[in-house]
Parts: structure tokens; C-alpha cells; sequence
């Protein structure tokens, strides 16, 4: 199945939402997100604003409702507004396109993990600190990465960044300077979660390590989604493939001082080599070509 990217035949009688699509999907996005994490935000465990705490658990399930109160909501609206039911249809459909080659399954279940573990061991004194992780951890982790899966953030978010931006701004700027503006407001989107008290610890460096980090990694993400033309599974499963392993993982396998401070470190350095590597071997082309989409793509009619 192949994404559509196509605005529709005349976007000017569908009003301002059809006329400047990007725009008003990173608002409703932003917006649809911001607001359910407000109280998370706002409480005792956040910044102490209002006087109140939330139980963990309710914590954890407000921030993933905001995954699909903001990009998922935002794509589907959007997705409506521009291209009717049938664009729904064929968004939705991406959700289930697995027939891919296997050496992607092999890539976002193997590579990416292998990338953090690199990102770690190349880090000054990290390699020392390797503990061998219990086996209770080890069998845990498919139940981990299921969960991740459901409510961490890849079946919430990818709909809205790989399923409606990233095809739209790879048109309009380019493969690699649509993948890294969508890597920068990906990564603002985020921001609220480091006044939660969810993220920890909230300061400048990680802060600009974390827009570095997810910036390198939308740039893989971008030739991955290029290649599996446009399949949200392989996006969603690359998603929470590096989330659990960041989470469940590169902590307890190398308990570093370094990493106590600077957690994003082995991120930072994996997907910055495999972003690199990328660029450098499809000449920042991020294999756009292998791109399939379902209609002739009408850019003039896209604006930011």
C-alpha cells in the first residue's frame, strides 16, 4: 500500500485549514497535546503550579492520551479536510501495510538497538560500568515493547508525523531538509514533558541533546519510511524499538556516572553515526526515489 500525498484538485474552495495544511497540523498537534498534559504539567509532580498530585499511573496514561489527542487527531483531521474519506481510508490503511522486505523488520528490531549500545560503548569510561542484564528483564521485554508500542508513543504519534508531515515537507523542502525540520518541531513537541517531572533531569545541554538526538533519528526514519514506502507499521515498530531499549535496556546494561547526568548520550552518538551513514550514502537523497505515492503529488498547492 502506498501513502498519498496529494492535497486534493483545489484546495481553495476547502477553506484556510486545506490552503496551509503543515501549518495547521502542527498547531492542532501542539494544541491536542499541550492541553491533556497541562495537568501533569501543572501539578505537584511537575512544576507546583496547582496544588494537587496525580498518582503515577495517571500520570503515565494522561501523556499517552496526549499522543493521540495531538498528532494522531491532528492527522486524521487534517487528512479529512484536505483528502475526504478516501485519504482517511488510505492513512488507516498504513497502519497495517507489512509487506516489506525483511531486512527492514530486521533494521528498526535490530540495527536500531545496536545503534544505542554503539552510542554507549564509545562514550569515555562507559564500557567499564557493562553489568549483564537479569533474566527477568530479558524475558520481560517483548511485554515492554508491546506497551511501548500501545501507549509509549509510536501508535499515537506516527499517524501524524510520518503519516501526514514528513511526506509533505519531504515534497516541499526536500528529503533531508524536510526530515530535519520535521526532527526540530518533533522535538519542541516534546518540551513539556521536561517541567513534567516524567523526564528527568531538566536541564539546558540535555535539552539540546534531545532536539540533536531526535533530529539525527527523524533523518534515519525518514530513509526507512522512503524505503517501506511510507508503511506507518515500520515507523511504529522502529519507534518503539528505540524507546524500549533506551528505557529498558542501555541503563541497566552500562550503569554509568556519565549517563546518570547525560542519559541521551548513547542516542545522541548512535543515531547521529547511523544519520551520517545515511546521508552520506544516499547523498542526502534518503532514498526519496523509492517512494511510491498513490497520486501525483500537486506541490503548489501545499504551503507551510
Amino acid at each position: 500500500m502506498s501513502p498519498s500525498e496529494t492535497v486534493g484538485p483545489d484546495t481553495a474552495h476547502k477553506g484556510v485549514l486545506a490552503r496551509h495544511p503543515l501549518l495547521f497540523f502542527f498547531l492542532i498537534a501542539a494544541a491536542g497535546s499541550w492541553l491533556v498534559e497541562a495537568p501533569v504539567i501543572l501539578s505537584q509532580t511537575g512544576t507546583g503550579i496547582l496544588p494537587f498530585t496525580l498518582p503515577v499511573p495517571v500520570q503515565g496514561l494522561t501523556i499517552a492520551a496526549a499522543t493521540f489527542t495531538g498528532p494522531t487527531l491532528s492527522a486524521f483531521v487534517m487528512t479529512g479536510v484536505i483528502d475526504g474519506r478516501a485519504g482517511v481510508r488510505r492513512l488507516l490503511r498504513r497502519y497495517v501495510q507489512w509487506r516489506v522486505k525483511l531486512r527492514w523488520y530486521l533494521f528498526v528490531l535490530l540495527v536500531i538497538p545496536a545503534s544505542e549500545v554503539f552510542g554507549a560503548i564509545v562514550l569515555p569510561g562507559v564500557a567499564g560500568f557493562y553489568q549483564s542484564l537479569p533474566m527477568a528483564m530479558v524475558l520481560s521485554y517483548p511485554a515492554a515493547f508491546a506497551s511501548t508500542f500501545l501507549l509509549g508513543g509510536p501508535l499515537g504519534e506516527e499517524p501524524g508525523w510520518r503519516g501526514f508531515a514528513l511526506p509533505r515537507l519531504q515534497s516541499r523542502l526536500g528529503p533531508l531538509a524536510g526530515a530535519a525540520t520535521l526532527g526540530v518541531l518533533w522535538a519542541l513537541w516534546h518540551f513539556p514533558l521536561f517541567w513534567s517531572g516524567v523526564w528527568t533531569p531538566l536541564t539546558i545541554p540535555n535539552m539540546v541533546m534531545f532536539v540533536v538526538m531526535i533530529t539525527a533519528l527523524t533523518v534515519v526514519m525518514a530513509w526507512v519510511y522512503n524505503n517501506v514506502n511510507g508503511s506507518l507499521l515500520i515507523t511504529m515498530l522502529m519507534h518503539a524499538s528505540f524507546n524500549t531499549f533506551a528505557n529498558k535496556v542501555v541503563g541497566p546494561l552500562f550503569p554509568a556516572p556519565l549517563l546518570d547526568e547525560y542519559g541521551l548520550l548513547p542516542e545522541l552518538v548512535g543515531f547521529g553515526v547511523l544519520a551520517l551513514i545515511v546521508v552520506v550514502a544516499t547523498r542526502g537523497r534518503l532514498s526519496y526515489g523509492n517512494l511510491r505515492p498513490d497520486e501525483p503529488f500537486r506541490a503548489a498547492a501545499v504551503s507551510t
